[in-house]
């Protein structure tokens, strides 16, 4: 071989290697986004959570990138979610606020609205979801199997999700009745553990041959305050002082969205968060089983931050981490949330990043990861880069959230400056609040009154940011 075709062999080689190098790194991974619901910031161990352990939640953590400013779409359920599936923030986004319709089910999301799933499934992915819904009933444009997911089993209705032990859950348009809780009553068939194994049959009837994404939105650890009598809920019970929480039990006169007596209500919330660790554990553990774990993105958040409904106690467990407000608050404790993202071999393990983002960045983020583009405007922004620890991050001008209920709520955060308006529904040029977040992250001290300036812009942010809904109007909605 002369020396001419001896170097130009040697650069196709490795032109060859470096594309094979680089298919390897850049190939699309699959997505796996656990969503816990009503988990506060401080109720995980890598947030400071002493009382409960959370070891495989914390492993997740360990193992990849911790986001410490990172936020829900709002701080209840079905907003918060549509938000996540749209990828626009609650001025923007179809789902305003939590509006039951009958027979079962909420107010659908519109046929028009391009979700995560939507954009995945159309980039080659197989998609699943199993946990709670809430977005549609079952045929309704709403439902799952019409936004996007293959396959859907659990709770189409959120409000029936206040059962744990509920007489039918869904599974694709199929009711699947549960013969032990029939008429309400207490028995073995522990909904979200039924949840659990179908979520596991997904991840074990995978291979590297399709990328997947699957969407697990859990119910725990939203009340009611019930576990199995096991070894988890066996560990905690003795090791609080407690007083029993008296509410509408199982039975033949009991109501489907009731919450249920608990002796113990402390221990059963600790069991209900341990036991959503032990679901994380076993997703990872499922994936290094099959071979999948290396080329998969795992990220693990809430919906919004701690409830105080059925006997639970923030305050207790300082769930919120620290942070003023509960779940209904746009204060921090109801809006951020915990996250942390985990994927072998692309983020460097103890990671830890303060990236300020919100749920309408996910959508932008992985149709990024599977090589494609929302076909509609979006409200966030791709945050791969935060994620890989590659590229230049873009941020945020601001964030906006919005809350129906209690005479209505506004939010805007702008890098270190807090607005939050009260009362917000009919009132656009109420005063806000103003906090600086970097010296006052509790939002203790309202300081409107030394920056007035800055209070007028951000008054003005929310106004501009809420776009009139005719299916939510800015008034008081009912709650879940």
């Amino acid at each position: 071989m002369t020396k001419k075709y001896f170097s130009l062999f040697f650069l196709l080689t490795g032109l060859f290697q470096f594309n094979s190098s680089s298919a390897q790194n850049t190939k699309r991974p699959n997505i796996i986004f656990i969503l816990a619901d009503d988990l506060g910031y401080g109720d995980v161990g890598f947030n400071g959570q002493k009382l409960i352990s959370t070891p495989n939640i914390d492993r997740l953590a360990r193992e990849g990138v911790q986001f410490s400013q990172f936020y829900a779409g709002t701080s209840v359920c079905a907003p918060s979610r549509s938000s996540l599936m749209s990828g626009k923030h609650t001025g923007h986004t179809y789902i305003r606020g939590n509006k039951g319709v009958d027979p079962e089910g909420q107010e659908p999301i519109a046929d028009s609205v391009v979700t995560i799933a939507e954009i995945l499934k159309k980039a080659g992915y197989a998609t699943g979801a199993f946990g709670k819904w809430g977005l549609g009933p079952v045929g309704s444009y709403g439902d799952p199997n019409k936004q996007g997911f293959d396959q859907f089993y659990g709770y189409n209705c959120q409000s029936l999700a206040h059962r744990y032990y509920p007489d039918h859950l869904w599974e694709n348009q199929k009711k699947v009745v549960l013969e032990a809780n029939q008429n309400l009553l207490y028995n073995k068939e522990y909904a979200p553990d039924l949840i659990q194994k179908k979520a596991l049959e997904f991840v074990d009837s995978k291979n590297d041959k399709q990328p997947f994404f699957l969407f697990l939105p859990y119910i725990l650890p939203h009340a009611e305050l019930i576990v199995p009598e096991d070894s988890i809920f066996q560990y905690y019970k003795g090791k609080f002082d407690e007083q029993p929480y008296k509410g509408a039990d199982y039975g033949p006169n009991a109501t489907d969205g009731g919450y249920a007596s608990q002796q113990y209500p402390h221990a059963a919330f600790a069991a209900m968060v341990s036991r959503l660790d032990l679901y994380v554990g076993q997703i990872l553990d499922k994936l290094k089983e099959k071979g999948l774990d290396k080329n998969t993105l795992v990220i693990f958040t809430s919906d919004n931050g701690p409830h105080i409904e059925g006997g639970a106690d923030p305050v207790f467990f300082h769930s919120s981490g620290g942070f003023k407000g509960v779940k209904r608050d746009l204060y921090e404790g109801g809006i951020r949330e915990p996250f942390a993202a985990r994927w072998p071999g692309v983020i460097k393990p103890g990671t830890k990043n303060d990236y300020i983002g919100a749920f309408w960045d996910i959508l932008p983020t992985f149709a990024e990861l599977a090589g494609a583009k929302p076909t509609t405007k979006t409200d966030g922004i791709s945050f791969v880069p935060s994620i890989t620890g590659k590229g230049v991050q873009k941020k945020h001008v601001y964030l906006y959230w919005e809350f129906h209920e209690q005479g209505g709520r506004q939010a805007v955060r702008q890098g270190n400056w807090k607005a939050v308006r009260l009362k917000a529904a009919g009132h656009p040029d109420s005063p806000v609040e103003l906090y600086d977040l970097s010296k006052d992250a509790g939002e203790r001290v309202n300081i409107a009154d030394k920056f007035p300036a800055k209070a007028k812009e951000l008054g003005q942010i929310m106004n501009r940011s809420h776009v009139e809904s005719a299916i939510f109007p800015f008034i008081g909605q009912a709650g879940n």
